[in-house]
């Protein structure tokens, strides 16, 4: 297994994030743009927004579903 360099497992210190996430996020952002990365994390953003919505409704309908089998 390749050692990071020195520099890597300080800044990965200081920051508090592990050198496993320096790298995903090292090959996730790089090559592009400061506001092309930022579209990027808002659209991540919005995504799981809507994600949460989506399995709140779906727990809405189940409940709802649940309500009127026990109705009938």
């Amino acid at each position: 297994m390749r050692q990071a360099p020195k520099w890597t497992s300080s800044v990965c210190l200081k920051l508090g994030i592990s050198s496993g996430t320096f790298y995903n996020w090292r090959s996730k952002y790089t090559g592009l743009e400061v506001n092309e990365a930022k579209r990027l994390r808002e659209l991540e953003t919005e995504n799981n927004r809507l994600k949460k919505l989506l399995a709140d409704k779906l727990l809405e309908v189940e409940a709802m579903k649940d309500v009127l089998s026990k109705k009938w």
